[in-house]
C-alpha cells in the first residue's frame, strides 16, 4: 500500500474510533448506568458528570500507561533479572548494579554527563539570554533571531554531521576541509589535529554541536520572558542614573530568574538524555562515553539486557527530580 493511503486510512480509522468511543460511552453512561428519569433522575445527572470527565481522559491514560508506566515496570523487572540461554528469566537482584559500578566505563560515562551537565545548559542559556537582549536593540534583530534558531530545526544526527566535518582531518600534504584545521593551519599550526580523539578536550567539542542547537532555544524562552518586563521599571532605572549593565543585571535578570530556571532544567533534561550526538561522533571511544550510549551498547551490542535496563534506571533517576522540580513550580506559578 503506497505510504500516503496507509496515512490516509490511518488518520480515517483512529478518528472514527475515537468518535465512536466518545458517543457509544456517552450513550451507555447516559442510557444504560445513570438514565435521568425516575425519582432517582437529578442523582444520576450527577454521578454521569462526575464520571464523564472520566470517560475523556481514558485514552490519554491508557496511552500514558502503555507507552511511559509499563515500559519504566519492566525496564525495572529487566533490570532486577538475567536472561537465561534458551530463553527465559531469573532473579538476579542488585548484581546487574553491581557489576555495572564495578565497570569503568560507567564511571566514565558517569563523570561525562557529569561535565555535560556543568558545561552545557550554563552556556546555552547565558548565549540564548545574551543574544535575545542584543538581538532587541538592533534593527535586524528578527533575522539574526531566525539564524540563531534555525540549528533547532535539524535533528542532533544531522548536526553531528556538519560538526564532524568542522572536525575533519586530513594528512598534512592535503588541503584540510575541515574548517577547524584549516584555521589551525592558517594560523601556523603544523600538524592537523583530530580533534574528536584528544582525551578531555573532545568531550567540550561535542558540547559544542549541543551549545550551538539549545541556545536558539532558549533565545526564543528568554526573548519573550525580556519583552514581558514592564517598561516602567526599565524607565525608573533609566532615570536614576543605571546604565545599561545595571538595567540588565539588577533590573531585568532578577525579574526573569524563573523562566531562566526553567530553560536551565529544560536543557539539563535533555543533556541527560544525551546520545545521538555521542554515537554519530565517537560512538563513545577516546574517554567520551556517556550514559545513554553506555545503555545502548549494553543493550543492543552486548545483549547484556540487565546491566542496560540498570543504566536506563539510573538514567530515569537522574531525570526525575529534575521532573518533579519543575513540576511543582508551574503548579505554583499557576495559583
Amino acid at each position: 500500500m503506497h505510504p500516503a493511503i496507509q496515512g490516509l486510512l490511518t488518520i480515517a480509522i483512529g478518528v472514527s474510533a475515537c468518535v465512536g468511543y466518545f458517543y457509544l460511552s456517552n450513550q451507555i453512561l447516559d442510557k444504560v448506568l445513570f438514565p435521568p428519569r425516575g425519582p432517582n433522575a437529578g442523582r444520576n445527572i450527577n454521578r454521569a458528570n462526575m464520571i464523564r470527565p472520566w470517560l475523556f481522559l481514558f485514552p490519554a491514560l491508557a496511552a500514558l500507561g502503555l507507552y511511559l508506566a509499563y515500559p519504566v515496570v519492566e525496564t525495572l523487572r529487566l533490570s532486577l533479572t538475567d536472561r537465561v540461554p534458551g530463553g527465559g528469566y531469573t532473579w538476579a537482584g542488585l548484581d546487574n548494579y553491581i557489576q555495572m559500578a564495578n565497570e569503568p566505563k560507567f564511571w566514565e560515562a558517569m563523570r561525562n554527563n557529569m561535565l555535560w551537565l556543568i558545561v552545557v545548559p550554563a552556556m546555552s542559556t547565558a548565549f540564548g539570554l545574551l543574544v535575545a537582549q542584543l538581538t532587541d536593540r538592533i534593527r535586524w534583530g528578527n533575522l539574526a533571531k531566525s539564524l540563531i534558531f534555525m540549528p533547532m530545526a535539524i535533528s542532533f544526527v544531522g548536526a553531528s554531521v556538519i560538526w564532524k566535518l568542522v572536525y575533519d582531518t586530513r594528512p598534512a600534504e592535503q588541503d584540510q576541509i575541515g574548517m577547524l584545521n584549516a584555521l589551525y593551519i592558517f594560523f601556523g599550526g603544523t600538524d592537523p589535529q583530530t580533534w574528536l580523539t584528544i582525551p578531555f578536550w573532545n568531550n567540550f567539542f561535542l558540547m559544542i554541536v549541543l551549545v550551538w542547537i539549545q541556545t536558539g532555544f532558549a533565545m526564543v524562552i528568554l526573548s519573550a520572558a525580556l519583552r514581558g518586563i514592564p517598561e516602567e521599571t526599565v524607565e525608573a532605572a533609566v532615570l536614576d542614573g543605571a546604565n545599561p549593565f545595571q538595567i540588565f543585571f539588577r533590573i531585568k535578570v532578577p525579574q526573569i530568574k524563573t523562566t531562566i530556571l526553567v530553560v536551565w532544567t529544560t536543557i539539563t533534561i535533555t543533556v541527560l538524555k544525551v546520545f545521538d550526538i555521542v554515537f554519530a561522533m565517537t560512538n563513545g571511544q577516546w574517554e567520551t562515553q556517556v550514559l545513554a550510549n553506555y545503555m545502548y551498547d549494553k543493550l543492543f551490542r552486548a545483549n547484556d539486557w540487565g546491566v542496560g535496563s540498570a543504566s536506563a534506571m539510573v538514567i530515569m533517576l537522574l531525570v526525575a527530580p529534575i521532573l518533579v522540580w519543575n513540576v511543582r513550580n508551574a503548579r505554583k506559578e499557576m495559583e
